[in-house]
């Protein structure tokens, strides 16, 4: 959505009145007024966190869409300020999402014990020969998936992207890179399941 210069009808109505509008009307052009007020600082705070300018673009969308539900959960007397918590409580919340994602993963990967456990009936993993196995089946394991699948795993865990960088490079929607990365994930521990890789 597009956040336009104000019309006549919202120009000079004050904060309050609008979030009033809103909540008894739920007109989405009435939010969109609000929250153009103060988008530069949404965006000032979401580039502030993530450090890059698409994943704060994005940011800005995603608390839009978040306001939609959240503002009439709340009683909001100062939506300035208000706006400005839910902005730092976002960007709070993905950044620790993509770190637990990152750090699941590579634990899963790295650790031989957990890397065992995704397989059926395996034993854990003591020597080179072994880890190098492990290595090697999770490679061809990869190589299985389909090709959004493939890049998207690759790009997040192993070169360490966030989601927006990965959506500009493969010309993808947030939304998509999120699920091909759940997908790729789980059709990742149904092939090592199949493989059913156990020391010898």
């Amino acid at each position: 959505m597009l956040f336009k210069t104000p019309g006549k009808k919202t120009r000079n109505k004050a904060d309050e009145e609008l979030l009033n509008e809103f909540r008894s009307g739920g007109d989405l052009e009435v939010l969109a007024e609000l929250y153009s007020r103060y988008v530069h600082l949404v965006y000032g705070v979401c580039l502030k966190y993530f450090k890059n300018r698409e994943e704060s673009k994005d940011g800005v969308m995603q608390i839009f869409e978040k306001l939609i539900i959240e503002i009439p959960k709340h009683k909001i007397e100062n939506y300035k300020n208000w706006l400005h918590v839910v902005t730092k409580n976002y960007c709070l919340m993905q950044l620790r999402s993509d770190k637990s994602e990152k750090e699941k993963f590579s634990e899963w990967i790295n650790n031989p014990a957990v890397f065992m456990e995704t397989v059926t009936d395996l034993h854990p993993l003591d020597n080179d020969e072994d880890s190098g196995l492990m290595d090697k089946t999770l490679e061809d394991c990869i190589e299985r998936l389909n090709a959004d699948q493939k890049n998207c795993i690759r790009q997040f865990y192993f070169e360490n992207r966030c989601y927006s960088e990965i959506a500009v490079n493969l010309a993808l929607d947030v939304k998509k890179v999120k699920s091909y990365l759940q997908n790729g994930k789980r059709n990742l521990k149904i092939c090592l399941k199949e493989k059913n890789v156990r020391k010898r």
